[in-house]
């Protein structure tokens, strides 16, 4: 016979369609958000991203830095008290260096990544379509190339799921701190030894 607290708990639960609804729709308010303040620190426009590849301008370097000190801290502090999860991706070093390298070249070309471009359409830069049918163009590739780099590239230098504390030895409740507190004293030195 079932327990009828059991049945009530198993029947208040929302059904799949429903969960997935909710991860939609968050994922869409927090998708606008992001872009938002994408757009509001300046880095969906093209002058100021090619300013920071000519190393002229490092509105991106701020911005970036700070999304890693406020992300990591967030992360590991969710985790910490069983909030989150961590979901690592391993580290493939031959991969990395390929796919950092191509993404390099194709930032390089066209001022624009996967996350800045859409803020730059959202804003009228239809310069940055050609890069988005590129994007789109490599991730067919890639998906294409998938068994061949699986079996291959991404053997290369495979570390397995590591992250820096564990390469430093020190326990995340130090490194997160010390490593956050770094790169605040590197956003305060670009932000009073560069030009904008």
């Amino acid at each position: 016979m079932t327990d009828p607290g059991q049945a009530v708990k198993e029947s208040s639960a929302p059904p799949p369609a429903v969960l997935a609804g909710r991860k939609a729709l968050m994922a869409v308010i927090f998708g606008t958000v992001f872009g938002f303040l994408l757009q509001k620190g300046g880095v969906g426009k093209y002058n100021v991203l090619l300013g920071q590849l000519l190393l002229q301008d490092f509105t991106v370097a701020k911005v970036m830095l700070t999304a890693i000190v406020v992300g990591m801290s967030g992360v590991f502090t969710l985790h910490h008290f069983a909030k989150a999860n961590l979901h690592l991706q391993p580290t493939k070093i031959g991969a990395q260096i390929i796919g950092g390298t191509v993404f390099g070249i194709g930032f390089a070309l066209i001022a624009y990544c996967p996350g800045t471009g859409p803020v730059a359409l959202g804003q009228g830069s239809w310069d940055v379509l050609f890069g988005m049918a590129g994007l789109i163009a490599g991730s067919h590739l890639f998906a294409e190339m998938s068994g061949w780099l699986k079996r291959t590239v991404e053997t290369w230098g495979d570390q397995g799921k590591v992250m820096l504390p564990d390469l430093l030895h020190l326990p995340r409740g130090v490194f997160v701190p010390l490593f956050a507190l770094i790169l605040i004293i590197g956003l305060f030195l670009l932000e009073h030894f560069t030009h904008h």
